[in-house]
């Protein structure tokens, strides 16, 4: 059965018996695209709507078909508390060298080709699919994927890291140590260690959360759950301690507390990947039919003040919008009985454990969840025991016309999978609306010092190039940095790194050359008079390229004419240097000249207006140009390895007299008509590749002397004619329009003889 989009009708399918249905796989809507607005009111309601009625329907696809309610649910409780799309980490350092994904310490860092950085440990756990900055996609670290990105250090940033701050990159190695035992298993290694560390400096959370992860190797879980919570206690907004804790308790088998902590660790962190993942698939375990009999709500056996977490204070911000889910005719549940219980005993669990809570449990810090136990109680689940097992011999499905109905006989399993949708549900609802906002909006910082004044160096900022403080600097993916129109000029000439020549070859394919955020900030705060110096130096060259009349770049090549295409295919590093910078200055503009022996190009030539430029993976060019002002060479000069020349422009001389313009306009027409009849008599052959290549013959003009270079019509018969360049070249160096006509017409009339033959 397929579904429609959120809010529509959902009809079943007219044929196939009840548990042919029953059995089929159901989808979801597909998952909002990013940036797409949701309501948290409305919205919401039809997503859950529609997840209940797949779910009642039969199984899921698929743990990924659950996206989209996942999505909802914590963009409901985001925007609920105001909490809004900030990027940032809840529990950060203070000090210049950050981590974008968890806040911490820098060390070792990598930079992602969007340019930003993170430390080695987010990215080797791949804890987030898209970076947290710009949302840019992460490529999966390491591994044999294909597609896999190796971690390779920022060796600019990492020797700062070292400089700055020797002390936090010694623990970052013991961190990677540490990683490294209990990658390989070694975990009660990895335990000595861990403690041995933390002996010398209990104060580093992170060494806790190691020993949490090595208790957790050999079955401790209670001692882990003891690490962890201590680590909450201190960070309460720190994603992953939530993530590590969920699922600690996910190993040991409680389904329903891990998910809890899933969903709080989505709220602070919505890019999480791992926590929507096991959401998701937690959800469509705990919802398929071979687990009907399995309860969700389960307690820990280390059920004690020091080893979990405080339970929530369910206050007036639950809603009863948020629990009594209203369906539409056609996806609601055997009549308008079912959500009953659901919401009833929802409320009145908020009721017993509202009654259980003190004003000063309310003042106290740590995570406020929700206990599992109090939410349903004996007499309440035997209560809601009957009520299931009254409706479970029929299930009846309404459609909105109240045409047709569906009963599903002997549907005890049928209605034990809606019920548990509907507190599955329900239940995530109600956790994401009660967390405690104080928890989420409190800041923890960890100071890691301040850079003194006699370790900022401005040596350890300049390219390895040109030996200049970096300027847009671009950190390539074996680590090093360099300034982003340097690194340009040296892929000109070969696709590898400068210094240590490992290929760059996908990279210059890419051409994605992002600004190493990071070290531009560094740069801004320690070295703003050096950049302020930097920036002007580059300002006066990019306004020397700029000039369109002193130290034009010169292409030289072929001949080009005013309104006539000339598309170009560039190769030589000269070149792609030379249109490069005529795109950075915005003029898109360059002159064109064919060679000389003596002069090395021609005393004339046109300028070119380039259109549009296609990069080949190589780093060769297709520049689409046009044809623009014609100019006379007044000096030659070099520039980067291309020639350059002060110009001056030409224009046609117009007529005065109103005889000589008459005479001129009869000539005009004139060569116009045998231009036309010379093209028409053209083989198809010939005809088609010059419509191909330099599109139709311009029309007749009424005002031959309204543009400075004459007819369109001329140049374009001047660029299609098979002429001697050099003859050419004389006739786009004419300022009269009226030798111009002669010329032309002496050639056609040459042409149309041979044509008659």
């Amino acid at each position: 059965m397929a579904f429609s989009p959120v809010g529509s009708e959902v009809s079943p399918e007219p044929s196939g018996s009840p548990g042919e249905e029953a059995d089929g796989e159901r989808e979801l809507p597909p998952p909002p695209r990013p940036g797409e607005g949701l309501v948290p009111g409305s919205r919401l309601k039809e997503v859950v709507g529609a997840s209940l009625a797949s779910l009642c329907l039969g199984p899921l696809a698929g743990p990924q078909r659950l996206g989209t309610l996942v999505d909802c649910l914590v963009l409901n409780y985001r925007l609920r508390q105001g909490l809004g799309w900030s990027r940032d980490g809840g529990a950060e350092t203070q000090g210049p060298l950050r981590c974008c994904g968890c806040g911490r310490f820098l060390g070792e860092p990598v930079t992602v080709p969007c340019g930003h950085t993170y430390c080695r440990r987010c990215l080797r756990r791949e804890l987030r699919a898209r970076c947290r900055r710009c949302r840019d996609r992460l490529l999966p670290a390491g591994g044999t994927s294909p597609a896999a990105a190796p971690l390779r250090t920022s060796v600019v940033l990492n020797q700062l890291a070292e400089k700055w701050f020797p002390g936090e990159c010694e623990k970052a190695r013991t961190g990677s140590r540490l990683e490294e035992l209990l990658a390989q298993g070694r975990f009660r290694e990895a335990l000595a260690a861990a403690s041995q560390a933390l002996r010398a400096d209990s104060s580093d959370l992170m060494l806790r959360i190691y020993r949490a992860e090595s208790y957790v190797g050999l079955q401790e879980y209670k001692t882990a759950i003891e690490d962890l919570n201590f680590v909450i206690s201190k960070m309460p907004n720190w994603p992953e301690v939530y993530f590590q804790k969920g699922k600690v308790l996910q190993d040991s088998g409680f389904v329903g507390d891990a998910l809890q902590l899933f969903l709080q660790c989505l709220a602070l962190d919505e890019d999480f990947l791992p926590a929507k993942l096991e959401v998701e698939r937690t959800l469509c375990d705990v919802l398929s039919p071979e687990k009907l009999g399995e309860s969700l709500l389960k307690e820990p056996a280390w059920n004690s003040p020091h080893t979990r977490n405080k339970p929530f204070i369910l206050g007036s911000e639950v809603t009863e919008s948020d629990c009594n889910l209203q369906l539409c005719p056609e996806q609601s549940l055997g009549g308008s009985e079912v959500p009953e219980p659901v919401s009833g005993s929802l409320n009145r669990a908020r009721s017993a454990h509202a009654l259980n809570s003190t004003k000063d449990l309310a003042k106290e810090d740590g995570l406020k969840r929700v206990s599992s136990e109090p939410l349903l109680s004996g007499q309440e689940k035997g209560a809601l025991l009957k009520r299931k097992l009254s409706f479970s011999e029929q299930d009846t499905v309404v459609c909105e016309d109240g045409r047709n109905k569906h009963k599903k006989q002997g549907g005890k399993q049928s209605f034990t999978l809606k019920f548990k949708a509907s507190t599955v549900l329900c239940l995530s609802l109600s956790i994401l609306s009660c967390f405690s906002l104080e928890s989420t909006k409190r800041d923890m910082t960890l100071p890691f010092g301040t850079i003194p004044g006699d370790l900022i160096d401005v040596s350890d900022f300049e390219c390895s190039l040109c030996m200049r403080l970096f300027f847009e600097p671009v950190t390539t993916p074996c680590g090093h940095t360099f300034c982003k129109g340097c690194l340009e000029r040296c892929l000109d000439h070969a696709p590898q790194c400068p210094l240590c020549k490992e290929s760059l070859k996908e990279y210059l394919a890419s051409r994605k050359y992002s600004i190493t955020e990071l070290l531009e900030e560094l740069i801004m705060k320690y070295l703003s008079d050096e950049l302020y110096e930097r920036k002007r130096i580059h300002a006066e060259e990019t306004a020397e390229h700029s000039n369109l009349t002193k130290n034009v770049p010169m292409f030289v090549c072929t001949m080009a004419y005013p309104t006539v295409p000339c598309p170009l295919h560039v190769f030589e590093p000269r070149y792609r240097l030379m249109i490069r910078r005529s795109m950075e200055t915005g003029t898109k503009q360059f002159g064109m000249c064919i060679s000389d022996s003596q002069n090395g190009f021609a005393d004339y030539g046109c300028m070119l207006q380039i259109r549009n430029v296609h990069f080949l993976p190589d780093g060769r060019s297709v520049v689409d140009t046009v044809g623009g002002k014609r100019f006379r060479v007044l000096r030659r000069g070099m520039k980067d390895g291309y020639c350059t020349a002060d110009i001056e422009y030409l224009e046609d001389v117009k007529v005065a007299d109103e005889e000589e313009l008459k005479k001129l306009r009869e000539l005009h027409n004139f060569v116009y008509s045998q231009a036309c009849s010379w093209f028409q008599n053209l083989r198809n052959k010939f005809r088609t590749q010059i419509l191909q290549h330099f599109g139709p013959m311009p029309d007749r003009e009424e005002n031959i002397q309204a543009m400075p270079n004459g007819p369109a019509w001329c140049w374009w018969l001047l660029a299609v004619l098979p002429v001697d360049p050099r003859y050419q070249l004389s006739v786009l160096s004419m300022m009269s329009l009226k030798d111009r006509l002669i010329k032309i017409q002496h050639i056609l009339t040459y042409f149309s003889r041979d044509q008659s033959k």
